[in-house]
C-alpha cells in the first residue's frame, strides 16, 4: 500500500470518528427534567420523586426545571424546541391533551413534536358531596341531579377537574351549575362548607375531609381502585360504566431523538418505577406508579386527546 493510500485510508477513519453518533456514550452531561407546572404541583412532586434514583441509574445529575404558566403549555413548548439529544426532557401530564383542543395554538404538537418515554404514575379525582347533600351513592347522586336538574352546585377548578365533571354530566344525561375556583383548595374548601355540594377534587386533596368526615366520598374517577382507598369503588363499578377521568404523568422527549437514546431513558425510567421506595412515596401522594412501554403511552395519549376533545367541543370550553 502507498503512502497516498494510507493517508487517504487514515483520513476516512477520522472523519468517520468525527461523524459517529455522539449518543454513543449518553449521557455524558447532566440532563434538565423540565416541569412545565409550579414547585408544589402534582406534576412537581411527581419529578421530584424521580428524579433523584433516575440520576443514579443514569449516573448523571437529572435537574427539575420548573416552567410554569398557560396550563402547562410553556414549559411543553419549551421542551419540544429543545435538540432531540436525550438532554431535555418534559414532564407530560393530562393537561397537555387537553391543551390539544382547548388551545388554537399551545405552542407545539402532543404527538408530532414528542416521543413518550413512560407513562410514571397515574391518580384520580374524587367524586365527594357535601354530607347535608341526600345521597351515598353514584346512582343516587344521578337520580337526585336529574329530578333536581339544574338546581345542584358542583365545584370545580383547572381543565381537568372542570372536565371530568362535565364528562359525568354528558353520560348521565344531568345538568349542574358549575363554580369555577382557582385552585384545587379552594374549591375542597368551598365544598366542606356546602358553598357547593358536588366536587370532583384531586384525591389528595379531598381523601383528608372524607376521613375527617366533612365530606362524603361516592366513588374515585379513576379506571382502577386506588391503593390508598381501595374500599372506594370506581364511578364506572357504581353505575356509570365506562367513565374513567385519570390525572396521569408521564416523562416525554423531543420528537427526533435517536431511539437508543429513548430506549435508555425507557429501561431506567421503568426500573425505577418499579423500586419499592418510589412506589411507596407514590403511594404517599395517593399515585399509583405505571411503568408502560414507549408505545403503550403513545396510544394512551392519542386516546386522551379525542376523548378529551369531544369534551372541549361539546361544552364550548375556552382557556381562562
Amino acid at each position: 500500500m502507498n503512502p497516498t493510500t494510507c493517508g487517504s485510508l487514515a483520513a476516512l477513519a477520522a472523519a468517520l470518528c468525527v461523524i459517529a453518533p455522539s449518543h454513543a456514550q449518553y449521557p455524558v452531561k447532566p440532563l434538565r427534567l423540565v416541569v412545565p407546572f409550579a414547585a408544589g404541583s402534582a406534576n412537581d412532586t411527581v419529578g421530584r420523586i424521580v428524579a433523584p434514583p433516575l440520576s443514579a441509574a443514569l449516573g448523571r445529575p437529572v435537574v427539575i426545571d420548573n416552567r410554569p404558566g398557560a396550563g402547562g403549555n410553556i414549559g411543553a413548548e419549551l421542551v419540544a424546541k429543545s435538540p432531540p439529544d436525550g438532554y431535555t426532557l418534559a414532564m407530560g401530564n393530562i393537561s397537555h391533551a387537553i391543551s390539544m383542543t382547548l388551545h388554537e395554538k399551545p405552542g407545539y404538537d402532543l404527538v408530532r413534536d414528542f416521543v413518550p418515554v413512560t407513562q410514571l404514575a397515574s391518580g384520580s379525582f374524587l367524586l365527594a358531596v357535601h354530607p347535608s347533600l341526600p345521597v351515598k351513592s353514584v346512582k343516587e347522586l344521578i337520580a337526585f341531579t336529574k329530578a333536581h336538574a339544574g338546581q345542584v352546585n358542583v365545584g370545580t377548578s383547572g381543565a381537568g377537574i372542570f372536565l371530568s365533571s362535565e364528562l359525568f354530566q354528558s353520560m348521565t344525561a344531568t345538568r349542574m351549575l358549575n363554580v369555577t375556583y382557582r385552585s384545587t383548595p379552594q374549591a375542597v374548601t368551598a365544598l366542606v362548607s356546602g358553598e357547593v355540594s358536588v366536587g370532583f377534587p384531586a384525591t389528595s386533596s379531598a381523601l383528608p375531609q372524607v376521613r375527617a368526615g366533612r365530606l362524603r366520598a361516592l366513588a374515585v374517577t379513576s379506571a382502577h381502585r386506588l391503593s390508598m382507598a381501595p374500599d372506594l369503588p370506581t364511578v364506572s363499578e357504581a353505575g356509570l360504566a365506562g367513565y374513567e377521568a385519570s390525572p396521569w404523568y408521564g416523562l416525554l422527549v423531543p420528537a427526533g431523538t435517536p431511539q437508543d437514546i429513548v430506549s435508555r431513558l425507557h429501561a431506567d425510567s421503568v426500573r425505577v418505577v418499579a423500586q419499592p421506595g418510589v412506589r411507596e412515596r407514590f403511594a404517599a401522594a395517593d399515585l399509583d406508579a405505571a411503568g408502560t412501554t414507549s408505545q403503550q403511552f403513545a396510544v394512551y395519549i392519542r386516546s386522551e386527546i379525542a376523548k378529551w376533545g369531544k369534551i372541549v367541543k361539546a361544552t364550548g370550553m375556552r382557556p381562562d
